[in-house]
């Protein structure tokens, strides 16, 4: 089975993206629209969420995230994934998997890239991200030196 995965978060995912997946050791009390699953084996653990809000760097947090994929290992992933898809009668629509760090502020990150970046090392696979991305400066207004 072929996966069509993306990622988003909770807040800027739309239904015509595909289907949420939860991907948060806890849900969105927010979140009305249907989740399709929850892609437990690519969640973060509790210990590791509650060692990123007490200010764990990005780096070492991605460190012990990717020591939890690599030990949970490709093939488990892709079955609970899989199994998800076919669950949910996903067929090429794709599977959003979802968390709730928006990228568009200013030093944020989160598990959802991460898991990306990962994934396409192990699989050659792309995840695009559906949400914000980072915010560029706007353009400074063009002076007369540059007319």
């Amino acid at each position: 089975m072929i996966l069509n995965l993306a990622t988003c978060t909770y807040q800027e995912y739309r239904p015509p993206m595909g289907l949420a997946v939860r991907t948060t050791v806890g849900g969105a009390r927010f979140f009305t629209e249907p989740v399709a699953g929850h892609a437990q084996s690519i969640t973060p653990s509790r210990d590791l969420v509650d060692a990123a809000r007490n200010g764990l760097p990005a780096d070492a947090y991605e460190l012990q995230y990717r020591r939890m994929l690599n030990a949970t290992g490709i093939d488990a992933i892709r079955a609970e994934l899989e199994f998800i898809a076919r669950r949910s009668g996903a067929g090429d629509t794709p599977l959003v998997l979802l968390c709730f760090d928006v990228l568009s502020k200013p030093g944020n990150w989160c598990h959802r890239n991460q898991f990306s970046r990962w994934y396409e090392e192990v699989t050659g696979e792309v995840i695009p991200e559906l949400g914000a991305q980072p915010r560029q400066a706007p353009a400074a207004p063009p002076t007369l030196f540059d007319l």
